[in-house]
């Protein structure tokens, strides 16, 4: 069966990916290791799955989490769940056991998808820590995540008794007619809420950001027109589909225009540049991290490359880099964060190279953004740097279930504070020259150093734990990390940083750990406060860092 069109609400995914697949099917759609899809054809999966899913009892309003890497799989569950008015959760493949509980508790997951294992990661053994009911027949709900309900393992390997196969899900397929799953979809609104994104912050945990159908395809189309999306692009990305970068502006990039999107498992340079040349891509999207190490390595060559523009999240030297040496000649600047689904601003294909090397860009149509004191909110003067906030259709919903982090987000008069720095041109672009927030950046991945304290603190010998962003050549930043042992107890350095690698993802670990007998002389105020900007000054001397290597 194909969706009808005329008959289902306008901006949600179902509406789009029917004028998709009517438009463009038999156009490429995904590609990926072993993977060709055309739009007919992964319209014509979705819907097979969110029937199935419906006769496996998920309901509207239920939270779907998917714990799989790139791949046609992950796009089937998000667009059969979208389709059906189910929320996706996507769930970070780098979580450990206890990041994993934490997510699927507090996103109230009532449905897990996870592949049975990606880059060596066993995911049944890891569920059966966050929760060991999967491990028996009828064991779910079970008492540690008592809202999960149903598990869906796809790939091979030995399939926990509580868990359900993939192919079993897609056996009860039939069980659900075209017409109930038509008339699920006409109940979809665009202010339903399509995704909920996990993004760090500055309190001990993720926090679920809430995405609405509107919110998260307006930017995907706005996005997309800044870079000159045509169906016939090529779109090469390397990211995560369990981030924004890779649902909005990579997924719902392509989903929008109809091109074609290729992706990889992992981040292999190797692979990504013969993928590129190969597959004759003419769009890319990344950080500065991703585009120094394809430039760098030894089988980067221009001559075989055919990309003509994407979007970076990069400084002006990057920048550069990717126009001259990739030869990229209409890539834009992009900057945004989850709670704003995620790009607020983006330059032009079409804009000067001086303009996009620069950052600076304007807003999308329909969305504000303001400069203010960051203490008082007040809007600042021209010429002076302020807080970016920003107000508009891209405005995230809220933190699931957390009203107080929601209301903290926005100033009184509704701006969602960015906690980023910002500066504006004579012409009203704007642009980010810093953040305000403790947050750092791991090879683009967010990393908010309360997560890290919050695992050195649970350690029995640590008395007190302080964490920061400090430079690195490859990854912009790593963790550095000072450690107050308890009085009597013992712990090395290399005892703390195996202690987090057990217990956190491996992006979030210490690169550097000092144990300490005191903070007062490395960054302690006369009120006991620890000033992290002291401590970095402090960790850049002590192991010697290039302070040029951070990206801001």
């Amino acid at each position: 069966m194909a969706l009808d069109l005329t008959s289902l609400p306008h901006n949600t995914l179902a509406a789009q990916l029917s004028e998709t697949a009517h438009y463009f099917p038999d156009q490429e759609a995904f590609v990926a290791p072993g993977e060709r899809l055309n739009w007919r054809d992964l319209e014509s999966a979705a819907l097979r799955t969110a029937k199935a899913l419906m006769a496996a009892g998920v309901q509207r309003g239920d939270h779907v989490g998917i714990l799989m890497g790139n791949g046609g799989p992950w796009l089937e569950f998000f667009f059969a769940c979208a389709c059906i008015g189910a929320t996706t959760v996507p769930v970070n493949t780098r979580f450990k056991a206890e990041e994993l509980g934490y997510c699927l508790k507090q996103a109230d997951v009532s449905c897990l998808v996870f592949a049975s294992s990606f880059l060596g990661i066993d995911y049944c053994h890891m569920l059966e820590e966050a929760e060991p009911g999967i491990k028996l027949a009828g064991g779910l709900p079970g008492s540690h995540l008592p809202r999960l309900r149903l598990a869906i393992m796809t790939g091979s390997g030995d399939l926990p008794a509580g868990a359900m196969s993939y192919e079993n899900l897609l056996a009860r397929s039939d069980a659900t007619d075209d017409k109930a799953l038509m008339a699920r979809a006409r109940t979809v609104t665009s202010e339903d809420v399509l995704l909920i994104q996990y993004t760090s912050g500055t309190t001990s945990f993720p926090k679920g950001v809430m995405l609405s159908h509107a919110n998260m395809l307006l930017d995907a189309r706005a996005a997309a027109v800044r870079m000159g999306v045509l169906p016939s692009d090529r779109y090469f990305s390397i990211r995560p589909f369990f981030h924004v970068a890779g649902s909005t502006l990579s997924i719902l990039v392509a989903l929008s225009t109809g091109c074609c999107l290729l992706t990889l498992p992992k981040f292999d340079v190797s692979e990504n540049l013969r993928v590129l040349q190969d597959e004759q891509c003419t769009l890319i999207s990344g950080n500065d991290t991703i585009f120094l190490m394809l430039m760098a390595h030894e089988d980067f060559a221009r001559t075989r490359l055919h990309l003509r523009g994407g979007w970076a999240a990069a400084g002006p030297e990057v920048m550069q880099k990717i126009h001259d040496v990739m030869g990229a000649t209409e890539v834009c600047n992009a900057y945004g964060q989850s709670e704003a689904s995620p790009n607020v601003l983006m330059s032009h294909r079409r804009d000067p190279i001086e303009l996009r090397v620069s950052g600076f860009s304007y807003p999308h149509p329909g969305i504000d953004v303001r400069l203010a004191d960051p203490n008082t909110d007040e809007p600042v003067e021209s010429e002076q740097h302020g807080e970016i906030q920003v107000k508009g259709w891209n405005v995230m919903r809220g933190y699931y279930q957390l009203p107080e982090m929601t209301a903290k987000a926005f100033t009184s008069d509704g701006w969602l504070k960015t906690g980023d720095l910002g500066e504006r041109d004579e012409q009203g672009r704007f642009r980010m020259v810093g953040r305000l927030k403790d947050l750092y950046r791991v090879g683009g991945e967010n990393v908010a150093p309360a997560e890290v304290e919050e695992v050195l603190h649970a350690h029995p010998a640590v008395q007190q734990a302080q964490v920061i962003g400090v430079p690195d050549a490859r990854l912009g930043e790593v963790t550095g990390a000072f450690v107050l042992l308890k009085q009597g107890q013992a712990a090395t350095s290399e005892d703390l940083v195996d202690w987090c690698r057990q217990r956190c993802a491996n992006f979030k670990v210490p690169r550097y750990l000092a144990v300490v007998d005191t903070f007062e002389n490395i960054g302690m105020t006369g009120s006991s406060k620890i000033q992290k900007n002291k401590l970095r000054e402090h960790a850049i001397a002590l192991w010697q860092l290039d302070q040029t290597s951070s990206k801001a």
